[in-house]
């Protein structure tokens, strides 16, 4: 077989299957979620939503997850994952919606080394099994090289903003990488409720 025919047989227009983000707003910029089969960083400040979106990624309807939680309150459904190694999660990851929240803790009790191995396996489980792995980071607690070296391990990274001006609270994320296709060039507005992370369905141009 010739390479010219090796050409002709892979498929044209075949787009990755996308699992959407719990936000309907983010879908709509994403192009319908995120590629199945990678890794989601998002960071921010602890009071930026980075937990409520990871949530609402979980908790979408009608698909199996598991949300490992070491370092906050564990709510029904959630894995209670502050005595566990990293070397421990992969056997409890089942489903779908993998949420680890948050990285942050792994790198301050185990390491960099420890959270990057980690992040190397998962993605091998996600890719196998196409599901989809989301992390949360905390910013101003890390140094730059070990910033980096996450943000390099992630497939997507989705950065939460919150700006204080005079009496209002700006609220937007930021879409930094998404795997397999170009980061949007928009910041997203969104607004924290009741109900969670509301984004607009309209952003505005960087």
């Amino acid at each position: 077989m010739d390479p010219k025919s090796r050409i002709q047989e892979i498929p044209t227009g075949a787009r990755p299957k996308k699992r959407p983000t719990g936000i309907v707003g983010l879908n709509l910029l994403l192009d319908g979620g995120f590629p199945e089969g990678s890794l989601t960083m998002v960071y921010g400040s602890p009071l930026s939503g980075v937990d409520l979106a990871a949530q609402q990624f979980w908790r979408v309807e009608g698909e199996e997850g598991t949300y490992l939680m070491n370092d906050g309150d564990v709510e029904i459904g959630m894995i209670d994952a502050a005595g566990l190694h990293p070397e421990m999660f992969l056997p409890l990851m089942i489903g779908g919606r993998i949420v680890l929240d948050s990285l942050s803790t792994i790198v301050i009790k185990y390491g960099i080394d420890a959270a990057l191995k980690f992040l190397r396996q998962a993605r091998e489980d996600v890719r196998n099994r196409g599901a989809n792995l989301m992390f949360i980071v905390y910013t101003g607690i890390h140094s730059p090289g070990e910033m980096t070296g996450l943000l390099r391990a992630a497939d997507s990274v989705i950065e939460f903003r919150t700006e204080i001006h005079q009496a209002e609270i700006e609220r937007t994320l930021a879409v930094h990488k998404i795997k397999d296709a170009a980061a949007p060039q928009r910041l997203l507005p969104f607004i924290i409720t009741e109900r969670g992370i509301e984004a607009s369905t309209t952003s505005r141009v960087v």
